[in-house]
Parts: structure tokens; sequence; C-alpha cells
């Protein structure tokens, strides 16, 4: 942990616009508008994530952000790429998002069809692979990000200096070494597995999505808040 400090709520900042897809850029305001759903507890672990972030950034050290689960399937991919999301709604540049899993599996369908709701553009590179390889885009004239399922430690993932953000207990609990990273915070979620196949499925996985994305731009709304105070 690199700070200890009171929370102050609310934080305004002013955000610019971007090139976000229109409904990308929708959702994001809309989270700006749900922190009061984060409890104060919650707020003051992500906050230390935050100052992880700032202190790379006032340092002028890399920021590379691991998220990991067991399979690398749902909610790693969610916090990847809303942290990757929320650093170009916030524009800071130079944050690098990556996610892995203690072994690796496939980027599970039911979470990928949720992403493309919500409004990410999602295609399939090799659809009857086991583990696909899936482009996803969130703003104009962007190379697409190849997400597929992977261990923490594999390419492209970085092997030093990186945080660790563990989303689930069972990996959290299952890898208690995480080898190269300088932080480690454990900020689990329940798992939309639960509800496959079920009348709540597709209910359920955009609520872990909204989640993950709420809490991830509200982590990086609070770096962004911090800036100002680097130059």
């Amino acid at each position: 942990m690199y700070f200890t400090r009171q929370l102050k709520f609310p934080l305004r900042v002013m955000v610019q616009q971007s090139n976000l897809f229109p409904k990308i850029q929708s959702i994001c305001k809309q989270f700006e508008q749900e922190y009061d759903l984060i409890s104060t507890e919650r707020k003051a672990q992500l906050l230390t994530l935050s100052d992880y972030i700032s202190h790379k950034i006032k340092n002028k050290h890399a920021v590379k952000l691991i998220v990991i689960c067991t399979h690398n399937s749902r909610r790693s991919h969610l916090g990847q790429l809303w942290l990757a999301v929320g650093a170009d709604y916030f524009q800071i540049p130079d944050i690098h998002t990556f996610s892995g899993g203690t072994e690796a599996t496939a980027f599970n369908i039911r979470m990928v069809r949720a992403l493309q709701n919500i409004g990410f553009d999602i295609e399939t590179e090799n659809a009857d692979a086991d583990n696909p390889i899936y482009d996803v885009k969130w703003k104009q004239e962007m190379p697409p990000y190849h997400a597929f399922s992977k261990k923490y430690e594999d390419k492209p993932n970085p092997t030093t200096e990186f945080a660790a953000i563990m989303v689930c207990t069972q990996a959290d609990e299952g890898c208690p070494l995480v080898h190269g990273c300088d932080f480690r915070i454990a900020l689990p979620y329940d798992d939309p597995k639960a509800f496959d196949d079920t009348p709540l499925e597709a209910k359920k996985y955009e609520e872990r999505a909204r989640q993950i994305g709420r809490e991830m731009l509200f982590i990086l709304k609070e770096v962004r808040g911090q800036k100002s105070e680097f130059r």
C-alpha cells in the first residue's frame, strides 16, 4: 500500500471529449453518476490502486496492470477492458492493461455478448478454435485489442513491476505469490457463471460488467484528479 489518506467525495473532474463509441461514452457518464452505489469501505480499497497508479505516474514509471482470475474467461477481461476504456475516457496516457489466469481456458462467449450489448465492437478471428481470439474496440481509429485466455505469466503480459489485481477469491487464494508484481490487491467479484443457462443469465452478465466498469472508472477518476498535482 502506497498511501493512507482520508476519503474525499465527490471528486469533480472535467472530462474532455474523446472518440469513444457513443454507447461506451454514454455508459461511462452513467458510471460517474453511480459512484454512490460503491460502499465507503470498498472505495477505500479501490483507492489503494488509484494511489499505486498515481505514484507510478508521478515518478514517470510505466503503469502496468494485470487483472487476474482463475480461468481468464470473464471477470479478468472485464477488469482489463474497463481500465483501458477508463484511461481513454479520462485522458490518462501510458496506462497499459493486461489480463490473465492461473490457467487458460477461453474468453467466455456469454461475456463477449454482454460486452457487445453494452457497446463494444467485438469480432472473432477464429471462432471454431478452443480458445478464440476476439478483436475488441471501444473507440474510433484504434487497432483492435486481441482478447483471448492466457495465464498471467504468458505473453504479452509483463513479467516485472506490475500491479496484480485479483478479481476472484479462488485465484487469490490459489496463487499466493504472483512473481514479478510490485503491488497486489484483492478485488473479488461474484462470478456470473453461476447463472449460466438460467433465465437470469443475460441480466447477471451485464450486471457484473457494469459493476466492474463502475469501479474501474472510479479508480481512474481519482488518478485523473491527482494528475494536476504532478505538474
